[in-house]
């Protein structure tokens, strides 16, 4: 008998480049739209990142199912250089970092009789639930389910491999789903399956990950950022309350509390990774280096970062991927509905849809030779935000992407000079929405002191009340507005 084909392996680049698509258009528009909409939608944001990379030049997409609830999504790729390569992919969690854990429901473990092993082996009821969904989930096209695609796809290949790959909460999935895959009977040749995650947490306990090992060797391969905490859980989560190295952003007392809280939802359950994994950012050179102040919003910031699908492309030294479109300013930002207004931003398209908070625009919006968008406002109430949406995804909310019908001006601080200083040092505060009348707040106190222009305030920090270093948040205060707190409005007392 002829010995079996040693795989063509897959590299990390071209991996994670392929979980990072698995986000595109991730979330529904904020309207509304149906499924079937957001599925095409999908699928033509997808073959646009296949199209726009130059490590897709060989793949082509050929299956996608969206779960009705759009919590999970999958899709094959084919690579088409001869190599009888396929890719599996399962899409990430789209919520924030700490919804991520919160989300996966791992105080409760169940048997993953799916996986082939002769002895229990056991998962968190979170990851459960979200394999069963992506194995379960049909493409709407040709209502078949990801096995059955599969099937399909290798009827007549020699010899294939079929990598798993996932990032984040995909990259957990992927652990489930290539164990499943692998304890499948296939009418012809038995493929080769192969697993590789970035930023996974762990999926299970000891049993599932020895399991794992013994099952994919060194076709088992997992990435993680060395400052990342998703791939902490649920094993080291504590660790993560030492971070972060200098410059930081040290974690305070309520992040630590935090990342304490989520530890405890194990319970009594012990999580293992499955294998070795291959650890970047050893030195934290890659990091936000405005995200580095002592306070909770950087700390979380900062995490975010480190998890993105865009940080570990870039510590693979992989293209980076277009992104969704990002809203920096709506003129005016405010008025009545019917108001004509310019969206100014990055990544806008002739195929754009703009949303005013949940109601969508009557009229088609312009794009401009500029790259901007006119629009014309519909019918609101309120203080809303303005979205945009094409094939590759929606615009985050953003402080000046927002529209307040009948006004006034919504206030917004953009930035302060310095961000650091003593008592009754003068700070500049840049913005929108500033008028005569601002008061300013240094956290929880007021300044003694306060000029306002039109786009600018200039303020005297008041005592800190405390005796060593400490970071607040400068709000300004003017006709019922309170300004939203992030990193730029950060003033660190030096002492």
């Amino acid at each position: 008998m002829a010995a079996a084909q040693q795989a063509t392996p897959i590299t990390p680049q071209v991996a994670m480049t392929l979980a990072a698509i698995a986000a595109t258009g991730a979330t529904p528009r904020p309207s509304g739209e149906t499924l079937q909409a957001q599925t095409e939608r999908i699928k033509l944001g997808i073959s646009r990142q296949f199209s726009n990379s130059p490590l897709m030049s060989n793949w082509t997409p050929t299956w996608l199912a969206l779960s009705p609830d759009n919590a999970n999504m999958a899709y094959i790729a084919k690579n088409n250089d001869g190599s009888n390569q396929f890719a599996v992919v399962v899409r990430g969690t789209i919520a924030s970092v700490t919804d991520i854990l919160e989300d996966l429901d791992v105080g409760t473990v169940v048997p993953f009789t799916a996986s082939g092993s002769n002895s229990p082996i056991s998962v968190s009821k979170g990851a459960m639930d979200a394999f069963t969904q992506v194995v379960d989930m049909r493409s709407l096209s040709a209502s078949s389910n990801l096995v059955q695609a599969l099937a399909g796809l290798l009827t007549g290949i020699p010899q294939p491999t079929v990598y798993v790959i996932g990032h984040s909460l995909g990259g957990c999935i992927a652990n489930m789903v290539a164990l499943y895959l692998k304890a499948q009977t296939w009418q012809q040749s038995q493929p080769q399956f192969g697993v590789v995650t970035f930023a996974a947490p762990t999926a299970g306990l000891e049993s599932f990950a020895d399991y794992l090992t013994s099952q994919f060797g060194s076709m088992n391969q997992r990435y993680v950022n060395a400052y990342d905490v998703v791939p902490l859980a649920w094993s080291d989560l504590p660790t993560a309350e030492n971070w972060y190295p200098d410059p930081g952003p040290a974690a305070t007392l309520e992040v630590k509390a935090l990342l304490g809280s989520i530890a405890t939802l194990r319970g009594n359950n012990v999580y293992v990774q499955p294998g070795t994994a291959v650890s970047k950012n050893t030195d934290y050179m890659v990091r936000d280096d405005n995200l580095v102040k002592a306070s909770v919003e950087d700390f979380l910031g900062q995490v975010a970062f480190q998890h993105a699908n865009s940080t570990y492309l870039r510590l693979l030294d992989a293209p980076v991927l277009s992104g969704p479109p990002t809203v920096t300013g709506v003129i005016p930002s405010f008025g009545a509905s019917g108001t004509q207004v310019t969206i100014k931003g990055r990544d806008f398209s002739k195929d754009c849809n703009v949303d005013f908070g949940p109601v969508p625009c009557q009229k088609p919006p312009t794009f401009n030779p500029d790259g901007t968008i006119t629009a014309e406002v519909p019918d609101g109430t309120g203080i809303v935000n303005v979205y945009v949406t094409n094939p590759l995804g929606t615009s985050p909310a953003v402080p000046l992407g927002q529209f307040a019908y009948g006004g006034p001006e919504p206030v917004v601080v953009t930035g302060i000079t310095p961000d650091r200083g003593r008592a009754n040092d003068s700070v500049t505060i840049s913005g929108a929405g500033f008028a005569k009348g601002a008061t300013v707040y240094f956290g929880k106190n007021a300044s003694p002191s306060v000029q306002v222009d039109s786009d600018k305030i200039v303020a005297k920090a008041p005592p800190s009340g405390k005796a060593t270093s400490t970071t607040v948040n400068i709000t300004v205060n003017v006709n019922g507005y309170s300004s939203p707190t992030g990193p730029a409005d950060e003033f660190t007392y030096t002492g």
